[in-house]
């Protein structure tokens, strides 16, 4: 049971994917996404958020509106392309080879997902080993949870109706995804994680060479001076949160700025992040660099446009 055995010997199972079994692939699949994503936020309630804001109150109704229908649909396309798959793979081994069909679907999981990440590396660029290792991860479960529906199938003779499958994976999501988010509130609340905190850096520590993406290379000089090549800096006569921005070459002056009050994305203060203001003739506006990072590895960042979509500029110390 759990492929297709119409018009097929006995003991010669066809190849075509039982629902209960695409059915379980798609949803522990949808079901896995949601809890990835609340440890994803975990891991990072200690990072530089980099002027990044939660969403607004529509952009949440919104995702919660349209998870359910995204998540389904992410589901199917992982069991279309990934799982079923796989699967299909390993019932043609078993007949040639012999084993354990499931032990040889979770050895197709992990070949497909290196070739997934090697399409991946050569259309996205990302690296070949980290999206390796992050599909065949999420490529597991879906393959344990088509094990189980036909072991479940064989004992009782009949195969799961599919609004159960997905009923037990979306509830066990939100439980476990409501676990996660909880225990990540009271580690903050209660100090066990602690909330970034920028490093502060003296004039002196600031001065020396910082690079960043696009051969931008900014030099910061202990008298003051600058200098620029290929930048990114504000342009002239520019409002605040606009994605403009000029790249721009040349020397200039530059200062710490601890107060905030150059900075136009916050509200000026003593309780706003330290800055470098960058001013060159001819690039428009002085830039205000936010300091970043950590004590060991400094980062001097600006934001064009807004928090949770704009362009992020990072300049690390050579």
């Amino acid at each position: 049971m759990g492929w297709v055995d119409a018009g097929r010997k006995p003991g010669r199972a066809g190849l075509k994917w039982a629902d209960a079994d695409v059915n379980a692939a798609a949803a522990v699949c949808a079901a896995q996404l949601p809890v990835v994503g609340a440890l994803l936020w975990l891991g990072t309630l200690n990072d530089d958020p980099y002027g990044a804001a939660y969403g607004s109150s529509f952009g949440l109704a919104c995702l919660l509106l349209f998870a359910p229908l995204l998540l389904w649909v992410l589901g199917q396309l992982h069991a279309a392309v990934h799982t079923m798959p796989a699967a299909t793979l390993a019932r043609l081994t078993v007949r040639r080879a012999g084993g354990r069909e499931w032990c040889w679907h979770l050895v197709f999981i992990g070949v497909l997902g290196a070739l997934w990440s090697v399409v991946g590396a050569a259309v996205g660029g990302w690296s070949f080993l980290a999206g390796a290792l992050w599909i065949v991860a999420i490529g597991v479960l879906p393959a344990l949870g088509v094990a189980y529906v036909r072991g479940r199938t064989r004992t009782t003779g009949r195969a799961p109706r599919g609004r159960r499958i997905w009923l037990a994976s979306a509830l066990g999501s939100t439980g476990l995804s409501v676990v996660v988010l909880v225990a990540g509130t009271v580690a903050q609340s209660t100090g066990l994680i602690k909330e970034y905190e920028p490093p502060k850096l003296s004039a002196g520590e600031l001065a020396g060479v910082w690079r960043g993406g696009h051969g931008a290379v900014l030099r910061l000089g202990t008298g003051g001076r600058a200098a620029l090549t290929k930048v990114a800096a504000e342009p002239g006569h520019h409002e605040p949160m606009t994605t403009e921005f000029m790249v721009c070459g040349g020397t200039g002056t530059w200062f710490l700025d601890t107060d905030g009050a150059h900075d136009h994305y916050s509200v000026n203060g003593p309780e706003e992040r330290d800055g470098v203001v960058v001013t060159v003739p001819g690039c428009g506006d002085a830039t205000f660099w936010t300091i970043g990072g950590s004590e060991d590895e400094p980062e001097l960042y600006v934001l064009f446009g807004d928090p949770d979509s704009g362009d992020l500029r990072r300049l690390r110390r050579d």
